[in-house]
């Protein structure tokens, strides 16, 4: 059964050649940082509500 409180989607990693190496700000990589770390918490929360589930 689907469940309506699906886990968060992990983002994808830039590749290494997708960054210019000019110092933008942000960078590609920061960005990804910063969605990593909204990942992480929205993980975590996902994971206190669904105890014992895999996001997997």
């Amino acid at each position: 059964m689907p469940s309506n409180d699906p886990p968060p989607i992990k983002p994808q990693r830039p590749d290494d050649e997708d960054c210019c190496g000019q110092g933008c700000v942000p960078c590609i990589f920061d960005l990804y940082d910063e969605a990593m770390g909204r990942y992480r918490e929205e993980l975590a929360a996902w994971k206190e509500r669904h105890p014992g589930e895999s996001p997997e």
